[in-house]
């Protein structure tokens, strides 16, 4: 529902292996599977925000790739590979604020309203007046966004919209439990590769090949965590900073502060955004999303598992042939 498993967009050789063959989880380079890289600069009333953009093509529309929460850009780098291959078109995968290596002023601010108007001005920034023709494509939390993006019409030269593995009667269901599975996950890491382990085993990411190159957009290292010689400093500044305190609760916020750069020195990876902080935007961001999608005035395409999980409003407009 917010992203966290994400789909199998191509088949993998890496995901198949011969009997014995240990898997790889080591991460690769978003190279591997992208042109270039680039941080779009936004103005806005505070300052600039820099968004981070990964970019494959040079001529034909361009799809503007919008992942799901607490994912990144890098979700979409098997996918880009493999279309790139097939279609003429060029690929602008968008790190939303608050994910990946966008830098925002405010990157609490994840509201469906912001997060569009994201997208538009990133579109502006990048292409000026005249656009080229762009095509919207989403999963889960990223298709709302593209959802309601196009239906503030912040993309002027907008040509199509696609949503993927998102509906709302199932995300609105989805939500009570969301927080009992976020808790059910890792805090941290023991390393990258550990993160990749995890998300494969876990079921989050069902392709290997993506999780190697994808992963480094969900988590990072934890604040403070350079190098074991700056590790121990900052534990011994911590130590010589607690006594000067007064007695009593000196010995107890001492071995607190220990214990946890202690964690952090085992486990020097933690997840990039806390996804469980971002529940007061959910509703928002899937609350009439149906009737909103079969409302925008231009070609959309809905891609789901299979029609069973269409919700009301969309087996209605399915049947009236809206979509």
């Amino acid at each position: 529902m917010l992203g966290v498993c994400q789909k199998n967009l191509r088949g993998s050789r890496s995901n198949i292996l011969s009997p014995g063959r240990k898997r790889d989880f080591s991460p690769v380079p978003w190279s591997q599977y992208f042109e270039s890289m680039e941080d779009v600069e936004v103005e806005n009333e505070t300052g600039k925000d820099t968004f981070r953009v990964y970019k494959s093509g040079s001529e034909g529309p361009v799809l503007l790739l919008l992942h799901g929460g607490g994912h990144s850009a890098l979700s979409w780098a098997v996918f880009t590979a493999a279309i790139i291959s097939r279609v003429q078109c060029r690929i602008v995968a968008l790190d939303l604020r608050g994910h990946g290596e966008t830098k925002v002023k405010n990157s609490e601010d994840l509201s469906a309203e912001t997060m569009a108007k994201d997208v538009g001005n990133v579109v502006e920034a990048m292409y000026g007046d005249l656009p080229p023709p762009i095509m919207l494509i989403g999963h889960s939390m990223g298709g709302a966004i593209a959802v309601h993006t196009a239906s503030s019409n912040l993309v002027p030269s907008l040509l199509g919209l696609c949503m993927i593995d998102v509906v709302e009667g199932t995300a609105m269901d989805a939500l009570n439990s969301m927080q009992n599975f976020l808790r059910g996950r890792p805090k941290t890491f023991k390393s990258l590769e550990n993160a990749v382990e995890w998300s494969v085993k876990s079921g989050q990411i069902r392709n290997l090949e993506s999780a190697r190159v994808s992963m480094v957009g969900q988590v990072k290292q934890c604040e403070g965590i350079t190098s074991p010689e700056g590790s121990k400093s900052i534990v011994e500044g911590i130590i010589e900073e607690e006594e000067e305190d007064e007695e009593g609760s000196e010995s107890v916020n001492k071995r607190k502060k220990e214990d946890d750069m202690e964690t952090k020195k085992d486990h020097p990876y933690t997840w990039r955004i806390e996804l469980a902080k971002t529940e007061k935007y959910w509703d928002g961001w899937f609350r009439g999303l149906s009737n909103l999608f079969l409302s925008c005035p231009i070609p959309k395409l809905l891609l789901l598992a299979g029609v069973d999980r269409l919700d009301k409003d969309l087996t209605i407009g399915q049947m009236q042939g809206k979509p």
